[in-house]
């Protein structure tokens, strides 16, 4: 039977991807040593498939035409062109089978999921692969693309998130075939990129956050958007995506790391790693 056996929140900083491409060093390498104790733990899990949580930033949807939850169900995922190339980052294969079963599973539970047979995946995607597995000639895992609307106005609740990742959990549960499940949930941690308040980085709010998303989830899924963005910024909403991964995992999980660094791009960037607590 397949098994959620990892959740991984990060942050998909853009400027990560340039630098663990390029092999940058600098106030870079700081930031590559917090990912390495989880490169090391993912290593070891041999992970099937990876159901990965991002937000799309324009390049598959328009804000003429943006869902506010869309799965991927397609055979394979090319990296999107986000106006300057694509990065040069192997195409992610596709977990079909699994992909129909969450579409079959969630939909009928109330979550309308736009379903999505062609899909390029951008930064907010591709990112946090390289994050967890380097600079491979093909990616290790096949890949379920979810799609979160923290974009366009209005955005879904952390609440709802919360609750969508609860119906994936239930649905991997009840997939027939064995899969080891990873469940990524990306984006943030604070900052915001325009208007008054751009460079806002609340490192207070962020460590609570990584505390929280372990061992409270259900204060973080009370907070409002409003909230997030007085909290986070504008762009640090996106650790909604966060509470999708967690909501797919058991109620109990032990933290295997956990690491912060500010800052990143004007970007306060996090890692979590998480494993179901087994009973004893």
């Amino acid at each position: 039977m397949a098994e959620v056996i990892a959740g991984v929140g990060v942050s998909h900083v853009p400027a990560l991807g340039d630098a663990m491409e390029s092999g940058q060093e600098g106030p870079a390498s700081a930031v590559f040593e917090m990912f390495e104790p989880v490169r090391d733990w993912v290593e070891k899990l041999d992970l099937d498939t990876l159901i990965v949580i991002y937000n799309d930033h324009a390049a598959a949807f328009s804000l003429e035409l943006y869902p506010t939850f869309a799965i991927g169900a397609a055979p394979s995922y090319a990296p999107a062109d986000e106006g300057y190339g694509a990065r040069e980052v192997p195409d992610c294969e596709g977990d079909l089978d699994l992909s129909w079963h969450l579409i079959d599973s969630v939909i009928p539970e109330g979550f309308d999921l736009a379903i999505c047979q062609q899909l390029d995946v951008d930064h907010g995607f591709t990112v946090p692969l390289t994050v967890l597995y380097g600079k491979p000639e093909e990616w290790p895992v096949r890949v379920v693309p979810i799609a979160v609307n923290v974009v366009q106005q209005p955005t879904p609740s952390a609440q709802r998130c919360f609750d969508l990742g609860r119906a994936i959990g239930r649905a991997i549960a009840s997939f027939p075939e064995a899969r080891r499940v990873g469940v990524v949930g990306t984006g943030g941690m604070s900052h915001q990129l325009q208007g008054t308040r751009a460079g806002h980085i609340n490192q207070e709010f962020d460590r609570r956050f990584l505390a929280d998303i372990a061992d409270d989830p259900a204060n973080l899924a009370a907070l409002s958007n409003r909230e997030y963005i007085l909290e986070a910024g504008s762009e640090g909403a996106e650790l909604v995506m966060w509470l999708v991964m967690r909501g797919a995992m058991a109620e109990a999980v032990n933290v295997a790391y956990s690491a912060y660094h500010v800052p990143v791009s004007n970007t306060g960037a996090g890692i979590i790693a998480l494993e179901p607590l087994l009973a004893q």
